[in-house]
């Protein structure tokens, strides 16, 4: 089959735990699962793209062999979020026999923390009723919000963000296979804008491959419209030394002209705020007019008078020089 065409998150998608990088310690675990033959309910937790959904599929695949997914079903919380999904769907696969030899089945629940509190609640109640014939793999963003029921009945798995070396080693795979060169700053620019994602991440590489096969920094951050990390510092200077009028031309220029979201430039100067080196008081300050613009956004506000009050707002904190 030709896969010239293939979206590379699924065409690099790992397929044995071995190959999963990243998750040292949770792949020995689940390794020694694969050993026995049995698992108990597993619960993953951690940011998106970082290899739960990845995870599940491999060890179904080491677990139950070819017929993988014969005994294997994923699906997604966040499409059908009631307590009808758990007493339809969820419970008529749970209590069907498993195929061939196998002594049990998997069905993986991606983003179940968007399930409902009666949801989870009947959730439970099929986990306990069916342990013998089905395990449960739960994913989630925020584990906090699975309750405690669940995550009492669940062996937890932390999944860590992926590093610049995680992400190096993946994103050079590809481009041998592919036939790419990788300058060694675009893997510091996929690494700044992935923030550990490694789906994000290979999404920009293929966009970047699409315009040639050398790959630099400029044309990972233009592929993905994101600032680059020296133009929010720039900005952020113009507000410490109050040049309101310059502030707000840098600004206009990278939400108009670069096409940079709002949201994506507020979180860049988040980041950049965290690292700079000023007065505690001062970034914290400066920290809350950022929360206070994007929950103002969040709310529908208009984006270009949110964007320069924030400058505005930046200008009057910075101290008199």
């Amino acid at each position: 089959m030709d896969d010239s065409h293939a979206i590379w998150i699924e065409k690099y998608r790992p397929q044995k735990l071995s190959e999963i990088i990243g998750q040292g310690q949770i792949i020995e675990r689940l390794q020694s699962y694969v050993r026995s033959g049995n698992l108990p309910h597993l619960l993953f937790s951690g940011n998106a793209g970082i290899g739960k959904t990845t995870t599940a599929i491999a060890l179904a695949r080491e677990l139950f062999g070819d017929n993988w997914n014969m005994n294997f079903r994923e699906m997604n919380a966040s499409d059908e979020r009631g307590i009808d999904v758990v007493r339809n769907q969820i419970k008529q696969f749970a209590r069907t026999s498993p195929f061939g030899e196998s002594s049990f089945k998997i069905l993986f629940l991606d983003e179940a923390d968007a399930l409902t509190t009666d949801a989870q609640a009947a959730l439970r109640r099929t986990m306990e009723s069916y342990a013998v014939s089905c395990r449960f793999i739960l994913s989630c963003n925020y584990s906090s919000k699975i309750i405690d029921p669940i995550q009492s009945r669940c062996a937890i798995f932390r999944f860590k963000p992926l590093v610049r070396e995680d992400i190096n080693e993946e994103i050079m795979n590809i481009a041998k296979k592919e036939g790419l060169f990788v300058e060694p700053d675009a893997i510091d620019a996929l690494t700044y804008i992935s923030q550990g994602d490694m789906r994000k991440a290979i999404n920009a590489l293929q966009g970047a491959a699409i315009l040639g096969n050398k790959i630099n920094s400029d044309r990972i951050f233009s592929i993905t419209a994101t600032a680059l990390p020296g133009e929010i510092e720039d900005l952020l200077n113009l507000c410490m030394k109050k040049d309101f009028l310059g502030a707000g031309l840098l600004l206009r220029h990278l939400l108009s002209e670069r096409g940079i979201a709002p949201q994506e430039l507020l979180f860049q100067c988040y980041r950049s705020l965290v690292l700079r080196e000023i007065p505690e008081d001062l970034k914290v300050r400066m920290i809350d007019h950022i929360g206070e613009t994007d929950f103002r956004l969040s709310e529908g506000a208009n984006s270009d008078i949110q964007m320069e009050a924030l400058i505005a707002r930046f200008v009057i904190t910075a101290p008199q020089a």
